[in-house]
């Protein structure tokens, strides 16, 4: 599925790896933007290839930066303390 051809492309793109930082995060932004629509109106094969690129894009970019900041809101036990009582709400900001 990852095919490369003298180039430097892949069935879905430039391989990532080629890219400098830049056109990695422009690339990104551009898959991400796109993702809702794909998933809800392309074709099976367009949702196919865009979970490939993406899937690509995206393990560029963790391989590049396995330090990257992460925000505690977005860990399992930020999400945890975000709720709150017994019923699983989200707590209101500010209360």
């Amino acid at each position: 599925m990852n095919e490369h051809d003298e180039r430097g492309t892949t069935r879905t793109g430039v391989d990532p790896s080629r890219l400098d930082d830049q056109q990695l995060m422009k690339e990104l932004e551009t898959i991400h933007r796109t993702r809702h629509d794909t998933l809800l109106y392309g074709s099976n094969d367009a949702l196919r290839a865009h979970n490939e690129r993406m899937a690509q894009l995206e393990g560029e970019y963790l391989r590049r930066n396995p330090t990257r900041p992460v925000a505690a809101g977005r860990t399992r036990e930020g999400a945890r303390e975000r709720t709150s009582g017994e019923d699983g709400t989200p707590a209101t900001p500010g209360t």
